[in-house]
């Protein structure tokens, strides 16, 4: 089973999340969604804000349960930088949760090309 998480302020994030999800089959939920039963793998994304992320996207991956992923694919979008990608891997690494290299990212709203390699990222974790 595979899973689609999500924190997006501006709509850019859900944009790229629901690509992912529709590739995988899955529905694409919010980070106040747990994940309750084992996930093969997790898509988990989020943006850059003022230099960070999101302190409920770090409040989410602190409750991650190990246990239950056996790895995650990174995605994000932002304006300015793919730093989310290697903050949002550094939470992953602190609770020890698997990630893979690659990750999705889009710069700004998602295009065409941007959203047909989500999926096609997507499509190798199926």
């Amino acid at each position: 089973m595979n899973a689609v998480r999500y924190y997006s302020r501006g709509g850019n994030t859900k944009i790229l999340a629901e690509a992912i999800a529709e590739e995988l089959q899955v529905e694409a939920l919010g980070i106040d969604a747990k994940i309750e039963e084992e996930v093969e793998t997790l898509f988990l994304g989020g943006a850059l804000y003022a230099y960070g992320i999101d302190k409920k996207l770090k409040a989410y991956i602190e409750q991650l349960d190990k246990t239950k992923i056996k790895k995650v694919v990174v995605f994000s979008t932002s304006w300015l930088s793919k730093h989310a990608i290697a903050l949002i891997k550094k939470g992953l690494k602190e609770k020890e949760i698997p990630y893979v290299d690659e990750f999705i990212y889009a710069r700004g709203k998602p295009n065409n090309k941007e959203i047909a390699n989500a999926k096609e990222i997507a499509k190798k974790y199926k």
